[in-house]
């Protein structure tokens, strides 16, 4: 049997194709940025905070850890509607990317504040440091250097789910192959498309990473 592939029919889609990199890139940086400011206060919580709070904090990242991501966007896209809370596709599929990073985040960046030598910490109390600039200028940087690599994957994987979002009429770049596909009804050479493209997004989302982590966040 003879395959014949026409991969032109799927790059004739180009417009589609660009739309939905366009949102799987905005979608990612938005939780990016967001889950990762959560993730950090989340853990400072689990690290230093009250007991009350640690308990909920870690309920929080319990539940969200332990349950499928689709599950987690169909409750805020389906489930929170019959509370009386709509959302659109694209805000709902942020604010799911957005707490599924937090929870990963806030483990993360846990293990790296924990990691701090407690000596590290009484110096900068013995120059009369508060607990905010403590956390923020002293814990943080080394904290964030040492489990970069790790968040640099976590940040990747939701990257990578956000194909799931296309399940909720989200028009990242899932959702384009698949409707692509059912135009021409092309999907094999559609899917290849899309997974070169995928491929490439989370290369250059890694070397970004990678670039970006010392120069703004824990430095060189």
């Amino acid at each position: 049997m003879r395959i014949e592939l026409d991969f032109p029919a799927v790059l004739a889609q180009w417009p589609l194709l660009l739309h939905g990199l366009y949102w799987t890139v905005g979608l990612t940086a938005v939780a990016t940025v967001l889950g990762m400011a959560l993730g950090i206060a989340f853990a400072w919580a689990r690290a230093s905070g009250p007991a009350a709070l640690r308990w909920v904090v870690g309920g929080y990242v319990e539940l969200v850890r332990n349950t499928p991501f689709i599950v987690q966007l169909f409750f805020v896209f389906f489930g929170l509607p019959a509370a009386g809370v709509k959302l659109s596709p694209e805000t709902a599929s942020v604010i799911a990317m957005v707490v599924n990073l937090s929870a990963y985040a806030t483990e993360i960046v846990r293990a790296g504040v924990e990691a701090t030598p407690r000596g590290q910490i009484e110096a900068a109390q013995s120059l009369a440091l508060g607990r905010v600039q403590i956390f923020t200028r002293v814990v943080l940087p080394p904290a964030l250097a040492n489990v970069w690599p790790a968040m640099v994957s976590q940040i990747i994987i939701v990257m990578l789910g956000s194909a799931v979002c296309g399940q909720i009429s989200t028009p990242e770049l899932g959702y384009a192959a698949n409707l692509i596909q059912s135009r021409n009804f092309r999907a094999f050479e559609a899917y290849i498309v899309a997974t070169l493209l995928y491929l490439a997004l989370a290369i250059a989302l890694r070397r970004l990473l990678y670039w970006a982590g010392p120069r703004f966040l824990f430095g060189r």
